[in-house]
């Protein structure tokens, strides 16, 4: 037996020992790269070791459900390596769908054209492959067709939640009404599988004599490899065209002195900053697509009898309180988007810089979802910011009329530099970390600690707050995104894909770019008790998803298990921390530290 120098406890349900470095054999140091045994540290005269140790289980409690889908456990698992990933970095599918693009037969004669809406450009309203695909229909006095590809399977590859993909299907219904008031035909294709994506569509251009498609880019990594699939497929039958659409700045294009992509926020930033003022055609809108020749409707009828996709049963709500619930706070379509886009430009704009890191001031423009659907053109967007909140100016800088809209667009220029991300380097769209060294971490298989962190349940007020917002709203503000991920991944240390992967089931403003890069570990470890004090300083966020802590007053609302007497607390019913924050912190900063030196990707 192991002589035992000290023992204490690590939290609320764990144990560390201190041993004499000369008693721990080669087995027990080998141990400690064990999942459920954690290396600390290490001196000349001592070794510390943690042990995780079984808790029992927080008490029940009344909670939201939301719907998830049935797939095998920890589909974040699945990943490649990093040599592969650096094998696609090196060559990208998007350089190999642009030389295909170029290297196309030339100009054909125009029978039909079509356009391809994909799930994040669903809008008639400045659309720019659309635009062209109307303009050349127009010319050509050909008939213009629109079509949607719905594919069950793609929904479950990527996790998508029953929210987004209701939210989807919402509006293509609403689309198909606006086309149809156009003359123009919205066509329903069915796809079982991934894999039977390109030939239905293939099959849908060869059947229906079209002769030009059109489509906007789709950044990840597996949406430009369709895409290079269906070139290839397609051959010379028709010709296809790919726009821009969900940036100012076509991704790619930013770079640095030595001509390489831009991968820095601040540069990057300032960069853009500078092309949008001193360019305001950047912001320039397209009209919606011409009306069809008067025969369209007799020629193309079928296609103006197909049925819009319903949510598979998988990706179905997981009850009409929930649905109701969730169309209520997310009205589908492009008028629903441009009243909240106006009504935040009228109310709220002008003190986002002040108030935009508070959750309780619900000051933010909750347009994440219209965005991320492409319900709303993100030139709209910024063209309306300028005309009405920024002296029609196109000064989106500190500097510029407005630090209200200032800050703001500055989130909206992350978004650019995550499409910017995810094009130059796509392993991020791999489930693959941007810092490849990441994926040598020895992850936590912790799962009470898990379903503790998504129920919120932790016995951390800030972090509890924000999971049981995501339940409810299928939404979280941004400051509690940054706090719960680090909060899985480093104070509980389990695999942030894991959390990555739960964001894409639940919220309706899911993307993958923004998911990603959101996700992206690093040594940064939020206090949950401080950012609370500094961003919810009344406490009203928490009081309002924490009902457990509404009659809590003053600065215990923040961490009431060390603040509060011991029988104040336990009349609260609300759970202990599972950790202690201060002693995991050291643990995921050693944990890092430890795997991550001298690894090569």
């Amino acid at each position: 037996m192991l002589p035992l120098a000290c023992s204490a406890r690590l939290g609320s349900s764990s144990r560390f020992v201190i041993l004499p470095s000369k008693v721990l054999s080669h087995q027990l140091q080998s141990a400690c790269h064990l999942r459920r045994t954690v290396f600390l540290s290490s001196t000349p005269l001592r070794a510390v070791f943690y042990f995780h140790v079984a808790r029992n289980p927080a008490p029940s409690r009344p909670k939201t459900a939301m719907a998830k889908r049935d797939e095998p456990s920890h589909p974040e698992d699945q990943h490649p390596s990093t040599k592969r990933a650096k094998e696609v970095d090196a060559h990208t599918p998007y350089e190999e769908l642009t030389s295909l693009l170029s290297d196309q037969p030339g100009s054909k004669d125009v029978h039909r054209v079509l356009h391809w809406f994909r799930s994040k450009d669903l809008r008639i309203q400045d659309n720019r492959a659309l635009h062209a695909a109307s303009e050349l229909a127009k010319k050509s006095d050909a008939p213009l067709i629109c079509a949607y590809l719905n594919c069950p399977a793609e929904f479950r590859w990527h996790g998508t939640s029953p929210a987004r993909t209701d939210f989807i299907c919402e509006n293509l219904a609403l689309m198909q009404k606006e086309l149809h008031e156009l003359d123009i035909p919205l066509a329903f294709l069915e796809a079982n599988e991934r894999n039977d994506i390109v030939p239905t569509i293939a099959k849908f251009v060869r059947e229906n004599d079209i002769s030009h498609v059109f489509a906007n880019y789709e950044y990840e990594v597996d949406e430009l490899t369709r895409d290079v699939k269906f070139v290839k497929e397609i051959g010379s039958d028709a010709q296809f065209s790919l726009h821009h659409d969900q940036t100012i700045i076509q991704p790619g294009t930013m770079v640095t002195g030595n001509n390489k992509p831009m991968k820095v926020f601040t540069p990057y930033h300032k960069s853009w900053l500078a092309e949008v003022k001193s360019d305001p055609s950047l912001l320039d809108t397209v009209p919606s697509p011409s009306k069809n020749p008067t025969s369209a409707k007799k020629e193309l009828k079928p296609h103006f009898e197909s049925s819009g996709p319903k949510p598979p049963k998988d990706k179905q709500f997981a009850s009409k309180e929930e649905k109701d619930r969730i169309r209520q706070l997310w009205p589908a379509g492009h008028s629903a988007a441009i009243s909240r886009l106006n009504d935040f430009l009228s109310d709220k704009i002008e003190d986002y810089a002040a108030t935009r890191s508070n959750p309780a001031k619900d000051s933010t423009s909750r347009l994440s979802a219209y965005l991320s659907a492409g319900v709303l053109s993100i030139r709209e967007t910024l063209s309306a910011v300028s005309n009405k909140a920024n002296s029609k100016s196109t000064d989106f800088s500190q500097d510029g009329p407005s630090a209200g809209v200032a800050s703001w667009v500055r989130e909206l220029v992350f978004r650019e530099l995550y499409r910017q991300t995810t094009l130059t380097t796509p392993h991020t769209a791999m489930n693959m970390p941007q810092n490849l060294k990441f994926d040598f971490v020895q992850w936590e298989d912790d799962e009470e600690g898990y379903q503790r962190w998504e129920e919120g349940t932790l016995g951390v007020p800030f972090v509890d707050a924000g999971m049981r917002q995501i339940k409810h709203e299928a939404y979280m503000h941004n400051r509690l995104r940054m706090n719960v991920s680090s909060y899985l991944y480093c104070n509980l240390l389990i695999n942030y894909r894991r959390g990555e992967r739960y964001f894409a089931e639940t919220l309706i403003d899911w993307d993958l770019n923004n998911n990603t890069q959101g996700w992206e570990p690093s040594y940064t470890v939020f206090n949950p008790v401080s950012q609370a004090e500094r961003n919810d300083p009344e406490g009203d966020y928490i009081r309002k998803w924490v009902p457990e802590l509404k009659d809590v007053q003053g600065k215990a609302i923040f961490d009431p298990y060390n603040r509060l007497t011991s029988e104040e607390f336990d009349k609260l019913g609300y759970p202990k921390p599972f950790v202690d924050w201060k002693d995991t912190k050291q643990r995921a900063i050693e944990r890092f530290k430890n795997d991550m030196q001298g690894v090569e990707p």
